[in-house]
């Protein structure tokens, strides 16, 4: 659950021995749920539907999520990517990113996922899981070894799941298949690639709100999906269905072109579609058509949609490094990026079963006025940028600094249809970076880090937002870290005190149907500490511990409207910033002897304020969960079977987690101009699933 590290800032590792020991449903949220730095919330079981994380008062929104140091999924997706199987490790870099990563969004740092390298021998492994909510999955990777004497390995690997909604009515469907290819030289150059594709086909949940959540609780009527068509209500599943397919590709290629210089290059593509389906209402009779001109009678129930018609992401880093000397180690690159996101908003027929037709079916299409209702908007951006680095080692490597500077320049555009009324703007960020750490001795290290960070609004946010004519600012971040780590043959130990200013804070809200958008909320101030240790292994335990404490607070009185619809301000100033528990703690125990292995885990993250006025809040909530397992000899081509079992909220708890973006005020509050404010928004949560069990069967062969 924790490794030694040696880097000059906060970094927090899960390993492949951890992973495994986890259901292969998880995704890299359920391996770093017990680092100190987050909070995560999942909305199930199945990993099919991801999650969110809360960092150091931000959130998943303000973090580069990468894999292989490429731009990955948005936590709420994060499944789209890769199989746990073939991850190797999954980092945290809470306060920090490096100089040469292609992020628009590392304000609450990195997580970055490492995939797994094919093997030199012709093999593979496979698995297979049943669990609670009928949930099966079924997983299997090829590696073909070493292809004769070209030094070039790869593996190929698929995986399909399915499962009910824990909540609600509903089944969701998941099929994935991972690609990895490798080819090493002699002389350190390497060239990797990794690619994925993900079909999913899952309910969009319901979140609730604080009152729904409290009936569930003490009477035990949900607040999911329903199980049948509902012509009055037009909430049945099968009209509330996420489908989408990703594509995911990135190459990483070192070159090392003589004893003093060296190129990478790592190019990355992500191309995604697909759409969301719920409830459009009812047709109100002779305003709305067929397409051959029939009215569709009054009362016919109608689906709205979130038509991604294309999501992409394309983009490449070039670096080139050079030895200046035996102390000093130069790099200059250059990274480009570019996002293009088009949608519509179409509505169509319900079928008469009850499930939503394709929005591109034109037998359901509706019209008006022999016009088809067909709003949408294309919003991107393109990026330029220029780093350059460097790093410098004294005292026989104890010492090393390490100075850099990058810049970052964006053009943002936002087209809406019909009308092709256009928005953009140009934005740059200046980006120091400067590091120093010294091992005093072989057990003990200090460091010091501070660095520039920020988050670009993204398009599909931008998107799901009303604009009248002005497009949110960059969040720019200055953050702070003093850290110190000790280690040896019993105990590994770190702390970190961390300070974050931030201007023009970025908030998500959620809109609905899986879509958030975003707005500019004022300045805010974030300071704390963080904490881990663990122990070396002792007569097979090794117990770990983790602690954040977490001061953030509101900096502005953030903009809000009257009753009477006068411009003012909620008095926010000074209050603790939303979505920012003060405390969150962690413990863990693991147990390995002989073939049996097992972890336990227990997680708190304290009360926290979940809208912007401060008006709402939500308690502070334990999880937990337990892995068990026992590794076999190899019995004929079984090189290690395996079975175990992981168990999550074992105590059957009924919590919430975590909120799905910030509300405005839940009550009518006092404003800045001595007014009562109008009716706001008030959060919509995570609820911690009921208890569940997998049993995984696996071997290598």
């Amino acid at each position: 659950m924790m490794r030694v590290e040696t880097a000059p800032y906060a970094v927090q590792t899960v390993s492949k021995a951890f992973i495994a020991a986890k259901s292969p449903t998880s995704t890299a949220l359920d391996f770093i749920k017990n680092l100190p730095s987050v909070s995560v919330s999942d909305p199930d079981t199945s990993g099919m539907q991801g999650g969110i994380i809360q960092s150091r008062s931000l959130t998943d929104a303000d973090m580069a999520l990468m894999l292989d140091n490429a731009p990955a999924a948005s936590a709420k997706y994060l499944s789209e990517n890769i199989d746990s199987e073939n991850l190797e490790s999954v980092s945290m870099m809470p306060g920090s990113s490096p100089i040469d990563l292609p992020a628009t969004s590392a304000a609450a740092g990195v997580m970055n996922e490492t995939s797994y390298d094919p093997g030199h021998k012709f093999g593979g492994m496979t698995d297979f899981s049943y669990g609670t909510n009928n949930m099966s999955r079924e997983f299997l990777r090829l590696e073909s070894g070493d292809i004769g004497r070209t030094g070039v390995r790869s593996y190929i690997s698929f995986s399909h799941t399915h499962a009910r909604s824990w909540m609600g009515a509903g089944s969701n469907e998941r099929r994935h298949l991972d690609f990895g290819l490798r080819k090493d030289w002699d002389n350190g150059s390497f060239a990797k690639v990794f690619m994925s594709w993900n079909s999913e086909d899952f309910v969009i949940d319901r979140f609730p709100t604080a009152s729904e959540f409290f009936t569930y609780k003490h009477t035990g009527q949900g607040y999911g999906r329903k199980a049948e068509f509902d012509k009055t209500g037009n909430d049945y599943w099968k009209n509330n269905i996420d489908h989408w397919n990703q594509l995911f590709l990135t190459a990483p290629m070192h070159f090392v072109l003589n004893d003093k210089l060296q190129f990478d290059l790592r190019p990355y593509y992500n191309w995604g579609r697909g759409w969301d389906g719920s409830s459009g209402g009812f047709s109100s009779g002779n305003t709305t058509t067929y397409a051959g001109g029939q009215v569709i009678p009054a009362g016919t129930p109608l689906t709205s949609y979130f038509l991604e018609d294309g999501a992409l992401d394309v983009g490449a880093t070039a670096k080139l490094g050079y030895d200046i000397d035996r102390h000093n180690h130069f790099e200059f690159g250059y990274w480009y990026e570019n996002q293009n996101y088009t949608q519509h908003f179409p509505t169509s027929v319900t079928k008469a079963d009850g499930s939503n037709p394709s929005p591109n079916d034109g037998y359901y299409q509706v019209f008006s006025n022999g016009t088809r209702s067909f709003p949408g908007n294309t919003t991107g951006y393109e990026v330029h940028s220029l780093f350059l680095n460097n790093t410098a080692k004294y005292l026989n490597s104890r010492l090393l600094i390490s100075a850099g500077f990058k810049y970052v320049m964006t053009n943002i555009w936002f087209v809406t249809y019909p009308g092709n009324a256009h928005m953009g703007q140009n934005l740059t960020a200046p980006l120091p970076h400067l590091s120093v750490s010294y091992n005093i001795n072989e057990h003990h290290q200090v460091y010091i880090n501070a660095e520039g960070d920020f988050r670009q609004p993204d398009p599909s946010a931008i998107a799901n937002t009303k604009y009248t004519g002005t497009l949110p600012k960059n969040q720019y971040s200055i953050k702070e870290e003093l850290g110190y780590r000790y280690n040896d043959k019993y105990v590994v130990f770190d702390l970190d005190l961390f300070n974050y200013n931030i201007t023009n804070r970025l908030l998500s809200t959620y809109v609905g149907n899986n879509q958030f958008g975003v707005v500019n909320a004022g300045n805010q101030t974030a300071r704390g500490v963080d904490m881990m240790a663990s122990l070396q292994p002792i007569y097979g335990f090794s117990p770990y511990v983790s602690f954040e404490y977490l001061n953030a607070r509101l900096d502005s009185n953030i903009a809000a409207s009257d009753a009477s619809g006068n411009l003012t301000a909620f008095r926010t100033k000074g209050t603790q910033a939303p979505m920012a528990p003060h405390v969150t703690a962690n413990f863990g125990l693991t147990y390995t002897n002989a073939g049996f292995f097992a972890n336990a885990t227990l997680h708190y993250t304290g009360p926290q304020s979940v809208t912007i006025a401060g008006d709402q809040r939500m308690p502070g909530y334990l999880t937990n969960t337990l892995s068990l397992g026992y590794h076999f000899k190899p019995v004929w081509y079984a090189k290690s079977p395996t079975v175990r079992l992981n168990f999550t909220n074992l105590t059957g708890a009924v919590v919430r987690t975590g909120a799905i973006g910030v509300g405005t005020n839940a009550t009518v509050v006092r404003l800045m101009n001595g007014n009562l404010s109008g009716a706001g928004s008030s959060a919509q949560f995570y609820v911690e699933p009921r208890f569940s069990m997998t049993g995984t069967v696996s071997t290598a062969f």
